[in-house]
């Protein structure tokens, strides 16, 4: 094993995020914002209830979109809009608004833009991760700049990873476009029953070919990081909760808890219930 790890950050620039306001709102019924337009970009994630955006596109073309939980809407700088909580049920969402040198850049990758505003997830738990980004944001507004940026970053990257929209790259980046969509689907779904096939299928690769690609990115063929990655999830449900040793094996995609406790045992190198003994943390 190598006693040492040593990587080189891509050649890009990363400067010149902004972070101009964020927020958090329960509207009234029918309550609207608009016609307007902003300056900036600004996205609003939907949490619960619904509503409408009735947005302007580029080419003078109105367009009205009906909207509820788990879907988000970005407005652009120079986009007159207006939006407004359904009348029975209205929405709830949070909203960043920001800019930037390459933010238009990195919309364009999740496949937002003023012609498609609407972003939904590929998966669920990956619009809740994006709404969490968000709202840790609009709960913290006394907390540090640099900080605050940091999770701008964030919101900007789960936006790219989850957006069902997001754009295939090209040229050297495709390889790891793969990966990262093999792993963020496996973080996802670890809890039932994957097959090496259903992943490739994710990727729209054959099992073969994503296979080498993926033993050649991450040094362990897929199966192997799934179980790794279950593992992992296992030891870190042993060390926070008091839920069953049988209940985390069965949440983390192993119905057999004696599969899971050779895994485990060949993994961590004791069972699982001396590793807990040793490692779970005190209230």
């Amino acid at each position: 094993m190598d006693n040492y790890s040593f990587s080189i950050f891509p050649n890009e620039n990363f400067l010149d995020f902004r972070l101009y306001q964020y927020g958090w709102e329960q509207c009234r019924p029918l309550h609207s914002f608009g016609p307007f337009v902003r300056n900036h970009y600004l996205f609003h994630y939907i949490i619960s209830g619904h509503g409408t955006l009735d947005s302007t596109g580029p080419d003078g073309t109105d367009h009205r979109y009906e909207l509820g939980p788990g879907q988000g809407f970005l407005i652009c700088p120079g986009q007159v809009n207006t939006y407004a909580a359904h009348k029975t049920d209205p929405w709830e969402y949070t909203w960043l608004e920001f800019d930037g040198l390459r933010i238009q850049e990195y919309l364009d990758s999740a496949g937002l833009s003023a012609l498609q505003p609407i972003y939904r997830p590929q998966f669920p738990a990956q619009g809740d991760e994006l709404r969490d980004t968000m709202l840790y944001i609009a709960r913290h507004a006394e907390a540090a700049p640099l900080h605050l940026i940091g999770h701008l970053c964030l919101f900007l990257d789960g936006l790219i990873r989850s957006s069902a929209t997001r754009k295939t790259l090209h040229g050297g980046k495709l390889k790891d476009f793969y990966i990262q969509e093999a792993i963020n689907f496996m973080e996802h779904n670890y809890q039932r029953d994957l097959t090496v096939e259903e992943i490739a299928n994710v990727c729209r690769l054959n099992r073969g070919y994503f296979s080498k690609l993926f033993k050649e990115s991450m040094g362990c063929p897929p199966q192997e990081f799934l179980i790794r990655l279950r593992l992992s999830k296992a030891a870190e449900m042993m060390k926070l909760s008091g839920n069953s040793i049988r209940d985390i094996a069965a949440g983390c995609g192993y119905p057999n808890q004696l599969h899971f406790s050779r895994a485990f045992k060949q993994r961590y190198g004791m069972p699982p219930r001396q590793w807990r003994a040793e490692n779970q943390l005190k209230k």
